[in-house]
């Protein structure tokens, strides 16, 4: 019996074998977190209801972990081109492996950015070129002089009345509640004294310094939040 035939396959049978092993390879590569499956759905809802879809845009996601976030918000937006972007090798692979088996065409490759560093190292973007910058469990895992370079960067690199979206844990005018936040806090201290949950006011005071505005403050599940920045215009 010709199988190729009963299923309309227009290929053959080595063809098949050759497509199952690149798709393959690419799946092996593809790291997942857990926490990144249950926010996905969270964030986009923010995104939804806050960034335009019917006019063409530029986003940069900064330090894109597994590559989850950014092919799940790339299908839900396909007028916005998405920008993947982090610092760990490792990471980096599974970005690609999760852009190349989902071939969307809204995704550019995973390139290398330390946030830490001048934002003219961070892949050449010109200044005012991104409609949206989005940061994802970053700043609590990282240095300070990550979160403070994130800042001076997006306030650069930003277009005006473009929208910075971050997400997380935080502390509230030097208290964290619930107490498994101040417990996740005093973990990530114990394990690298520069980790830890960064104080709204203290991430409202950078933004002003950068001529970001933090715009709104959005309640997410498991006591996280989305901090909503807005870049005013040039008076």
């Amino acid at each position: 019996m010709n199988l190729s035939g009963r299923f309309h396959c227009p290929g053959t049978a080595l063809h098949r074998r050759t497509s199952f092993k690149g798709t393959c390879r690419w799946m092996c590569k593809m790291l997942n977190a857990a926490a990144a499956d249950r926010n996905k759905d969270p964030i986009l809802s923010v995104l939804k209801s806050r960034v335009a879809s019917n006019r063409r845009l530029f986003a940069l996601e900064i330090s894109s972990g597994t590559g989850q976030h950014v092919v799940h918000f790339a299908k839900a937006f396909p007028n916005i081109t998405w920008q993947p972007s982090e610092v760990e090798t490792q990471s980096l692979s599974s970005i690609e492996a999760y852009r190349q088996y989902h071939r969307l065409q809204n995704v550019q490759p995973p390139i290398y950015l330390d946030v830490s560093q001048s934002w003219q190292t961070w892949g050449g973007f010109p200044a005012e070129s991104c409609d949206l910058i989005i940061n994802i469990n970053m700043m609590h895992i990282s240095p300070l002089a990550c979160t403070t370079g994130l800042f001076h960067g997006v306030g650069q690199i930003l277009k005006p009345q473009g929208l910075l979206l971050t997400y997380g844990p935080y502390a509230f005018n030097g208290s964290i509640v619930p107490q498994s936040n101040f417990d996740f806090d005093q973990s990530l201290r114990y394990r690298n004294p520069e980790w830890g949950l960064r104080d709204a006011s203290f991430l409202t005071t950078l933004g002003q310094e950068n001529g970001l505005r933090l715009e709104e403050i959005v309640d997410m599940p498991t006591n996280n939040k989305c901090l909503l920045f807005r870049k005013d215009s040039v008076v």
